[in-house]
């Protein structure tokens, strides 16, 4: 079932390029941090078509219309990552208190197992953050739905943590593999030019910057875009495995 999950959103992905590049767009500008909220509210519409669909559907990329019901979306799903990591940073600070008040080799070991608690809830926090996500979505949007501790923990409960913990897992190792493997290639072809042409007397450094500027904007219109889609459409798919 999760290597479904994974051939359905690596090709749902790919499914309209021109709207990769309409979110890369928009990405382009997300120093302006208003952006920011039409990227995550993107996402949002994402996972709620997955919530709301089937594992290897007909489902299509959502549209860039409702601008502004979009960015609202985008405020509820940062407010809701914000919340569900609140928890680890305050632990983590706790520690980090604790340790400072001590001192010594006994601050070191203090601090160690703060930072192996705080990774655990971490992991923790951002499975549940997601998951009162694709909640909130199924629920038409209710955010209440979001924070619906004992709902959201039912739903982990029933498709099973190791499923959850395990395609998150995957989901991270699939995206560092496309971006290194799409990063590779491209420097790969670079390089072979700046070599052949370092071998005809030309210098390389102009091959190269091309190289790096041409890799940033196949990771800014296309790769990112398509790696945030493929998360959001993983996740969104990974709740229905309960319904």
């Amino acid at each position: 079932m999760i290597l479904d999950i994974y051939k359905d959103s690596l090709e749902y992905s790919a499914k309209d390029w021109k709207k990769l590049v309409i979110l890369g767009v928009i990405c382009l500008f997300s120093f302006l941090l208003l952006p920011v909220f039409l990227i995550t509210g993107y996402n949002y519409r994402v996972i709620n078509t997955a919530v709301h669909g089937i594992i290897n559907g007909r489902d299509p990329l959502p549209e860039f219309d409702d601008v502004i019901d979009m960015f609202v979306d985008g405020v509820k799903v940062v407010i809701v990552q914000i919340a569900y990591l609140l928890v680890p940073g305050i632990i983590f600070l706790i520690f980090v208190f604790i340790a400072n008040a001590v001192g010594g080799f006994a601050a070191t070991v203090i601090m160690v197992i703060g930072c192996l608690i705080t990774f655990v809830l971490v992991v923790v926090a951002c499975l549940m953050s997601q998951m009162a996500l694709c909640h909130m979505a199924y629920n038409e949007g209710a955010f209440s739905k979001a924070f619906a501790i004992s709902e959201i923990r039912e739903v982990i409960d029933e498709i099973g943590w190791f499923n959850c913990i395990a395609t998150y897992i995957g989901l991270i190792i699939i995206t560092i593999a496309i971006a290194v493997v799409v990063t590779a290639i491209i420097y790969g072809i670079f390089t072979v030019f700046g070599v052949s042409g370092a071998i005809l007397g030309v210098d390389p450094s102009g091959v190269f910057i091309v190289g790096a500027l041409i890799n940033s904007l196949v990771t800014m219109f296309f790769v990112g875009p398509y790696l945030s889609i493929f998360n959001s459409r993983s996740i969104g798919l990974l709740y229905t495995m309960q319904i």
